[in-house]
């Protein structure tokens, strides 16, 4: 006999639905051809021109793409003409996440996860350290919710911005094709909501009134 109550009866379902979501977007997004993901990462680098912090920000954090995601290999280049730092991310004992700066051609070893990370990085920053973070995602919607890889890094990662008034810094921008958009994603009270949204075709700013539709 069944002894789950009807709340623990919803979070088995709501979990359920989010793991074949995740599959779901996963192998679409792993589907794109060659041409398809340059194109993407053409029209990621036009939205993030309309970013202001993306032309002035020190610090910018992001991560190396895999399993389908949507590339940075444009979006990074401009950064280090204009005297910026790009950093990736570093997975601490903790579980919480550091981030290393890197440059083109720096060695990189697989993590755990078999991500690549810094190899042996001379200096690391908090989180709370950073101006501006790219975010990964499997789908997002227009208010800032996004569903992640369900490990919960990033979130445990920026908890502190919970505490502040948002936008502040580090600014949070998620990147995403566009088709990983769904209307509405029911938060978990330990998501941290993101201030934009750079997909392959528009900027989003999740913290308009109106619908903040920034079009690239």
């Amino acid at each position: 006999m069944d002894q789950s109550t009807p709340w623990e009866t919803r979070d088995v379902d709501t979990a359920a639905r989010r793991r074949e979501l995740r599959q779901r977007l996963a192998e679409r997004r792993r589907a794109l051809t060659p041409p398809q993901r340059i194109a993407a990462a053409q029209g990621l680098r036009r939205s993030l021109e309309h970013l202001p912090e993306y032309h002035t920000d020190t610090r910018v954090a992001g991560y190396w793409a895999c399993d389908g995601e949507l590339p940075l290999n444009l979006v990074i280049p401009p950064l280090a003409t204009r005297g910026q730092q790009f950093l990736l991310p570093l997975i601490g004992q903790d579980n919480l996440l550091r981030f290393a700066p890197w440059s083109a051609g720096d060695p990189v070893q697989p993590n755990r996860f078999g991500i690549p990370e810094p190899v042996t990085p001379r200096e690391w920053f908090a989180p709370f350290q950073l101006d501006l973070v790219f975010v990964p995602l499997l789908a997002f919607d227009r208010h800032g919710n996004r569903l992640g890889y369900g490990g919960g890094y990033y979130d445990r990662s920026f908890a502190f911005l919970k505490d502040q008034l948002r936008p502040t810094e580090p600014l949070l921008v998620g990147i995403a094709y566009d088709f990983q958009e769904l209307p509405e994603i029911a938060p978990e009270r330990w998501d941290i909501s993101l201030d934009f949204i750079a997909t392959d075709r528009e900027l989003i700013d999740c913290r308009a009134n109106t619908s903040g539709d920034l079009n690239a």
